[in-house]
């Protein structure tokens, strides 16, 4: 395994009429795994097959390790991908599939070769269907001769182009821990795209958010959840998708208040202390952090409207009309009916307060240390 950097990546398309990636830049360390999310078209596959060789940079560099790749074909670079459509041969068998790059790019000998993929087979289970071809597997067992595939090669880097999308929900979940065991035991330093955020937050070391072609934050995905560094992160990253109200700062009569379009929200000496002398902001509340009680309970809250229940196992999401869909996800056990009004308030610790204009955040853990110290 090797350590990959990434500077000043950049990639155009149309003599510059399309920038797929601007200006990107990322350190992944040795034996770390980081998935790259982000909504459709904002460059993280370009950047995936920059990495691999497999499209040329227009500017900036790759290095693996202490060597720069950057002018060197996907052949000569020691990476493996794997790819969502699997891109197996049909006329080969499982062994064969697997054993081909050995026997393009190295120098073993046939026995040397198959010992090596009978090793990978065992690692993924799937020993029992060397001599079958890809037409006869389900979809699950074509992603794990895609994995046994590339780990055979035991390269410097893997790279995974959002490799469980065509499976199913169960199917997905299973192979997700397979490639999170994989990582385990065999120290991978890998790069993994994926369009589900579910399994960028679980299976990553780190998370890569990007947007339009640019870099919008690199963190755990604990970090990134809790302190998001735009209000893009914020809405992005989370199901249901974090809360925004765009709010008024009231400062008169010695209590500070919210006010957003239809409510007022009063909050305590101790977050306000906190807040930065702006007039304005973009409140962000992840629904979890969203407290709902019966109409009429006393503590400031803001009075709401229920608009739709939504049953999920555990949990109740609730729409509020306090604004543009605006969730609280509750316990089963609170189960108001459409109509029905709510007092609604805020956990001030994960109250996120964004720039109207740039939307970058206003740091939580810097506000929280400013609250506790005004306490």
């Amino acid at each position: 395994m090797a350590r990959l950097r990434i500077e000043n990546l950049r990639k155009e398309y149309d003599t510059g009429s399309i920038v797929a990636v601007d200006d990107l830049t990322l350190s992944i360390d040795d034996g770390e795994f980081v998935t790259v999310v982000g909504p459709s078209g904002c460059g993280k596959t370009t950047t995936l097959r920059m990495i691999a060789g497999l499209e040329k940079p227009t500017s900036g560099t790759i290095s693996i390790g202490d060597e720069d790749v950057t002018a060197q074909t996907a052949r000569h670079r020691d990476v493996a991908m794997v790819f969502q459509n699997y891109a197996l041969y049909p006329h080969k068998t499982v062994a064969q599939n697997m054993g081909f790059g050995l026997r393009m790019s190295t120098d073993l000998d046939a026995d040397e070769r198959r010992e090596k993929v009978e090793w990978a087979a065992d690692m993924m289970d799937i020993t029992d269907l060397l001599e079958k071809t890809p037409d006869e597997l389900s979809g699950g067992q074509k992603q794990r001769v895609a994995l046994g595939r590339a780990i055979v090669r035991e390269p410097a880097v893997f790279l995974f182009d959002e490799p469980l999308s065509n499976l199913d929900a169960k199917l997905r979940t299973t192979m997700r821990t397979e490639i999170q065991r994989l990582q385990n035991e065999l120290d991978i330093t890998a790069v993994y795209v994926t369009h589900d955020q579910e399994e960028a937050m679980t299976m990553g070391d780190r998370m890569v958010i990007l947007d339009e072609g640019e870099l919008q934050q690199v963190g755990a995905p604990t970090d990134v959840y809790e302190s998001p560094a735009n209000a893009f992160v914020g809405g992005f990253v989370g199901s249901p998708s974090m809360n925004f109200a765009e709010v008024a700062v009231d400062r008169d009569g010695g209590r500070t208040t919210l006010v957003g379009d239809g409510f007022e929200y009063p909050v305590s000496d101790a977050f306000a202390s906190a807040m930065p002398d702006d007039d304005r902001f973009e409140l962000g509340i992840r629904p979890e952090n969203v407290a709902v009680d019966a109409a009429g309970d006393d503590g400031g809250g803001i009075t709401a409207t229920v608009e739709v229940v939504e049953p999920v196992g555990a949990d109740n999401y609730l729409t509020l009309d306090v604004a543009e869909h605006f969730v609280a996800r509750v316990d089963s056990s609170i189960e108001p009916a459409p109509g029905d009004e709510v007092t609604v308030r805020f956990d001030e610790d994960s109250v996120q307060l964004f720039d109207v204009d740039s939307g970058e955040t206003h740091s939580r853990e810097e506000r929280r240390k400013q609250t506790h110290a005004a306490q």
